[in-house]
């Protein structure tokens, strides 16, 4: 890992270097899109208070991001919880350790925003991915998570 890591939220003009890393988040996704129908989205999330799209730059190359949702809440002393999605470190980048600092600083933002806990929810099955995140600092037994998605008619 070099010694000039930046942790920083994301800006408007950060979006199209945020779409080329995303496209090493799923490599065999076929969709592709277009800077043009992200731009309302990406404005939505840049000016919203309670989304923090956290970038990590070593030597001004972005090399991980990930997105953090604060959700308001009316339990455990109306502390939020933060949401994790997406996290994603430039494959040529993997193993260097951008991913466990980028989550430990994504992690701080919550803190500092009075979140009593996050969750971040993964797909892969290898072991390799599950002690990462547990290097980052998440406990994969305090919870069980339930994943429903939407068919192409709109319902489960």
């Amino acid at each position: 890992m070099t010694e000039s890591t930046h942790f920083r939220r994301a800006a408007l003009e950060d979006l199209p270097v945020v779409l080329r890393l995303l496209e090493d988040l799923h490599p065999s996704d076929t969709s592709v899109v277009s800077l043009e129908s992200c731009e309302a989205v990406w404005e939505a999330i840049c000016s919203d208070d309670k989304i923090y799209f956290g970038l990590l730059e070593a030597d001004t190359e972005l090399v991980a991001s990930c997105h953090l949702v604060l959700v308001p809440n009316l339990t455990r002393d109306a502390s939020p919880y933060g949401v994790i999605e997406n996290v994603v470190t430039k494959k040529s980048q993997r193993g260097n350790g951008y991913g466990t600092l980028l989550l430990k600083s994504i992690l701080a933002v919550a803190w500092d925003a009075g979140c009593y806990k996050v969750m971040l929810m993964t797909g892969r099955k290898d072991k390799k991915v599950y002690d990462f995140y547990k290097r980052a600092g998440f406990d994969m037994e305090a919870k069980q998570a339930f994943v429903a998605h939407r068919t192409r008619h709109g319902s489960p």
